[in-house]
Order: structure tokens, then sequence, then C-alpha cells
């Protein structure tokens, strides 16, 4: 709809253009007739009423409460001197504050129009038995009593006032109900984006966890075993040929479990991880952990109390830390002498500690990703993680996992 700017920043529709079109061809014919001879009302009064009630008509929408403060004086002077042709700016006025403003704002311009109409039907009562006339005649009241007269007049502001304002309110409850709708659906559209975000963003990082522990691991012990085949390979030339079996085996294994990461990225599969066809590692595979570990030429043993939880995702995170703390014992630590895993499982409460006998090792500058890692997997359990050398050698690792009902 096109809409012409005017001063103050205010923009007139054509709506509302014709709206003002519609009033002065109003004030024009009830002036015209007010102004025939005999009984004429001032016709200088009524050109700056009509110059008053323009400016009111265009401002409404910007000040609503002022434009109904002068929609209000401008009736009361019509009445008095003019040809009560303003007295729609105040009905408009009515429904704008209901439209615009709010259903309170709209009952207290009716209460202060009534209170008003009090004086206005007693302008008009007075003015209908003794003049100035308007739409060409004087009522014929001369014989009828002024306090009628007047109760008639206030009985018709009254009405037309409250008509104009349950119409102003009922539809400014439905604007504003459609607005409010309209908000609530934008908000809810921007959580749940923002809420996919994060799970995007949780999702990236599990995926990057799992990666990192699954390809740490691998060339860790790949390295290992590679390079215990190299040592033996002229002098025992079978368990060389046998080392480098479980390195392929291993390289297999790992790219088995990389695509089905790499699945999960592509949308192969909507679901988990542990959803997938390919198993997960659990608890009970921990003691093929362990081999694997053996076979690198990693000293470990390993000892597990009580039952495994049946949640596949508790199962997969203890599995996953055992992973990584053996990992870094094979990546970092020197001369180690021995490592001790040990597992305690129960129904509330899941502890897991790994600590080796090795050189005295200092604590890292840098955590690097797999003890963040690991600390990350704890957090999802309210569990508590504590990492650092030990007084007689080598790196212990603890963590207590809260399984239990929250």
């Amino acid at each position: 709809m096109p809409e012409t700017h005017i001063g103050g920043g205010d923009r007139v529709s054509f709506a509302d253009m014709i709206l003002v079109g519609a009033y002065v061809l109003i004030a024009v014919g009830l002036g015209c007739l007010s102004i025939e001879a005999p009984h004429d009302s001032p016709l200088w009064v009524m050109l700056v009423l009509l110059a008053g009630g323009v400016a009111t008509l265009l401002v409404r929408r910007r000040w609503p409460a002022v434009a109904f403060a002068a929609a209000l004086v401008l009736t009361l002077l019509s009445f008095a001197a003019g040809s009560a042709a303003e007295a729609a700016l105040l009905v408009i006025a009515l429904i704008e504050l209901g439209v615009t403003r709010s259903g309170r704002a709209a009952w207290l311009g009716f209460m202060a129009t009534a209170f008003a109409g009090i004086a206005g039907a007693g302008i008009l009562a007075n003015r209908a038995r003794f003049g100035p006339a308007f739409w060409g005649a004087i009522l014929p009241l001369a014989t009828r009593d002024l306090v009628q007269a007047w109760l008639s007049s206030l009985t018709i502001i009254v009405v037309i006032a409250l008509i104009a304002t349950l119409l102003g309110v009922n539809i400014g409850h439905r604007r504003r109900f459609v607005a409010t709708l309209v908000e609530r659906a934008e908000q809810m559209k921007h959580e749940r984006d923002q809420q996919a975000r994060i799970a995007s963003a949780q999702e990236r990082e599990r995926i990057a966890r799992e990666m990192h522990d699954v390809i740490a691991h691998s060339l860790a012990v790949m390295i290992a075993v590679s390079d215990g085949a190299q040592a033996i390979a002229i002098r025992r030339p079978e368990e060389a040929q046998e080392a480098i079996r479980r390195v392929a085996e291993t390289g297999r294994r790992t790219l088995d479990e990389v695509r089905l990461l790499l699945g999960t990225v592509r949308g192969d599969d909507s679901d988990s991880l542990l959803t997938a066809q390919a198993p997960q590692p659990s608890i009970e595979q921990l003691p093929a952990l362990i081999e694997e570990f053996l076979a690198a030429g990693l000293p470990v043993n390993l000892e597990t109390t009580g039952s495994a939880p049946a949640d596949p995702v508790t199962q997969l995170t203890v599995y996953r830390i055992v992973q990584e703390s053996l990992t870094n014992v094979l990546r970092h630590a020197n001369d180690v002498r021995g490592v001790r895993v040990l597992v305690v499982l129960s129904t509330t409460m899941i502890e897991i500690s790994v600590e080796d006998s090795s050189a005295i090792a200092a604590t890292p500058r840098d955590p690097g990703r797999g003890l963040l890692g690991i600390r990350e997997r704890a957090a999802i359990y309210d569990g508590i993680v504590e990492t650092g050398p030990r007084t007689a050698g080598g790196w212990r690792v603890f963590v207590r996992l809260m399984v239990g009902e929250k």
C-alpha cells in the first residue's frame, strides 16, 4: 500500500488519506447545512475546527493519546459553535486507542469521554434550544425540559462512545493476540534452530572424541608392534610375521570404525553410534583390549569387580576411558615396568583406576586431547577425574562415574 511522508517522521497510508477525505466531506456537508440562513453558525470557527480535525487524523497513529485529547477538545468546541462533525474524530480516536494502545487505555478514554459528555450534552441541549443553529435549524425544544434534553444527549454520547470503545478493544485484542502468536512462533523457530546448532556441535564433538580415541589408540598400538616386529625380524622371523599380521588386523578394524564414524557424519546412520549395525566396544571387550596392549609390549594387568551395567552408552564410556588411559601410557611413559587397571562396577557408581609404574613423569603443560576427552565423558555422568604423576614414578588416572538414577 503506498505511503506518503509528512513532517515528524509520520507515514500516511492510502487508508488514512481516504479517512481524512471522508471526514472533510462530512465536515463540509454539515458545515454547509449549518451556515444556511436564517440561523448562521460562524464559518471561520468551522474552518479552524476542520484544520484541527485533519491534523488530528494525521497524527493519530503516532500519538494516539494526543490525538484523543485533541479530538475531545475539538468535539466540545464543535458542539458549542461548529457543525458537530468533529464528533466523528472522537469516535475514531476511541477506536484507535483500543487498536494501537491497550484495553486499559481504551477504557480510560471512554471514561474521559463520558465525563466530557456531561458538559457536551449540556452544550447541545442549550444550543438546540437557543442557538446558534447547526444543520440548518434549531430543534423544537423550547417547550421541553432542559434536563430531559441533556439526559437524551448524554445517553447518545455515552452509547456511541461505548460502541467505539468495544470495537477498538476487540480489534486491538485480536491484533495483539495474533502478534503474540507470531512472536512466539518466531521465538520457537529461533530456539529450534539454536537447539539444532547445539546438537550439531555436540555431535561433532562426540565424533571428534571418538575419532581421536580410535585413531590414537590404533596408531599407538600399530607403531609399537611394528617397532617390535622390526627389532626381531632377522632373529625371529615367525614372530615378526605374527606381529605384522596383528598390525594389519588392527588397521582393518580401525578402518571399519572410522567408516562407521564417517557414516554418521554423512547421514548414513541417523541414530547414534550405539544403534549402528556394527557392535560397539563394551566392558566385556576389555580383556581383548588388554591383549592388544600386551602384544604391543605394554605389561598390563586388568582387575574388574561387580556386574557390568546394562546401558551400552555407559559400557562404551568405560571402555574408551580405559583405552585412552592405556594409549597415553604407551605413547608417553618411559621404562614402563607394569600397568594396573582396576574397574569397580556397582549399580550407582563406577570407578576406573589406571596406574603405571615407570620413570618419574612431569605434569604436562598441555593436557592433550585424550585427557580432555576423558573429562568430557565423565562430565556426562557428573563424574570426577583425577590425573597426575605418582610419587613413586609413573602416572595415575582415576575416574568416578555416577550411574545411578538422578
